[in-house]
């Protein structure tokens, strides 16, 4: 089994979307290792604010394999990938598949997204702190403390559901 990492975010009815992924997540990978949930605003293009969390589990797929069933379950919750720089339903990116190094036309891991923007790395470094990077060989929380970019403000917020989100 190979210890996974996968970011979550949504700002179109994240509180419908995000309980819907982790259901999808868990009823297909089992136990989840579910991070805070961080509201902060769009990076790229206008939009809602997204609510965002990273959620570890473990799995024997293949990389590629696993990625393909994360674009499924984005799929199930409505994502459209027609536009790259939109809001989105559900976005599901492959953080991490264990310390597996891959750069091919498909992935690229550790996903860069890490080390570049708040709303990854501070929800990593707080469910797997003194787990290195597998590129930098530093801890998440040596990242998250080194992390200063005050352009990235992130608001933990209770997401509130139907169903409670298990941690």
């Amino acid at each position: 089994m190979t210890a996974v990492f996968v970011g979550l975010g949504s700002n179109i009815q994240p509180h419908a979307h995000v309980p819907l992924a982790l259901h999808l997540l868990e009823r297909s990978f089992g136990a989840l290792q579910v991070s805070p949930v961080y509201q902060c605003p769009a990076v790229g293009f206008d939009g809602e604010d997204f609510v965002n969390l990273v959620v570890g589990f473990d799995t024997a797929t293949d990389v590629h394999a696993l990625q393909d069933q994360l674009r499924d379950i984005e799929a199930a919750c409505g994502r459209d990938r027609a536009e790259a720089m939109a809001s989105r339903t559900m976005d599901i990116d492959l953080l991490l598949y264990g310390d597996l190094i891959v750069d091919d036309d498909r992935l690229c891991l550790p996903r860069s997204d890490i080390v570049e923007y708040a709303f990854v790395l501070r929800p990593l470094a707080e469910l797997v702190p003194e787990s290195e990077h597998p590129v930098l060989r530093r801890s998440y929380r040596a990242l998250w403390e080194a992390f200063d970019d005050p352009g990235q403000p992130l608001t933990e917020i209770t997401l509130r559901t139907n169903e409670p989100l298990s941690r």
